[in-house]
């Protein structure tokens, strides 16, 4: 089944419910909580990493009890994270009823969305996805791709996330901003990172910077 892809979601303050309290839940919702969510879990029982997460972050809501119809009220995302497949199957049909994006964690192509394999590296976000077909081998593939992409690119895109944030604030006009975020691009900044020569510029060597590149 071909799937729209790649989507990032803002999901800050956002109510997102998991139903399940297993492994697969843990890692469900400790994703939405490191991206914000305020994450419930329905559960009768969870796991320690799930009930260490639940005390530690304030937006992460256990629920003690078996799911029930109207759990998802609400809810921007949905996760059926259950090992029954009649409680995952009953989740499904409320998010559908609700149109709420719901990703069946046994059953993926049952839901309307499923989750990519993700390597992280500070702003760099690299995943990998087999459409359902493998996650094991989505998982091989990361781990593939981890070798290739080292601490060194975290700070290549950290630097070029900072840098473009300033020129947006300090250049207004749209002509300018598009030549100095193409000048950006060029620079060779990531081959300076690995020989060690790179040092981030200080404010006033970015003013500079912009400065020149706006005269030219």
């Amino acid at each position: 089944m071909p799937y729209y892809v790649p989507v990032l979601l803002n999901l800050a303050g956002r109510r997102c419910v998991v139903i399940g309290g297993g492994t697969v839940a843990e890692r469900k919702a400790t994703m939405l909580a490191e991206a914000g969510a305020v994450t419930v879990v329905v559960s009768p029982a969870i796991t320690e990493g799930l009930l260490r997460l639940h005390h530690e972050r304030e937006q992460v809501v256990w629920i003690e009890r078996e799911y029930r119809q109207g759990d998802l009220a609400g809810a921007f995302l949905a996760f059926a994270a259950t090992d029954r497949p009649e409680v995952n199957a009953a989740v499904t049909t409320e998010a559908e009823a609700e149109g709420i994006p719901l990703n069946d964690a046994g059953e993926g192509a049952r839901g309307s969305m499923i989750t990519p394999g993700v390597l992280r590296r500070g702003d760099l976000v690299v995943a990998v996805s087999t459409s359902g077909a493998g996650p094991t081998a989505a998982r091989q593939l990361i781990r593939e791709i981890d070798e290739h992409f080292g601490e060194d690119y975290e700070q290549y895109i950290n630097y070029l996330s900072s840098a473009r944030a300033f020129i947006k604030e300090r250049i207004t006009d749209p002509g300018k901003r598009k030549n100095l975020f193409r000048r950006l691009a060029e620079t060779d900044i990531l081959t300076l990172i690995r020989e060690g020569s790179f040092r981030p510029w200080s404010e006033a060597a970015m003013i500079a910077w912009v400065e020149e590149q706006t005269e030219e």
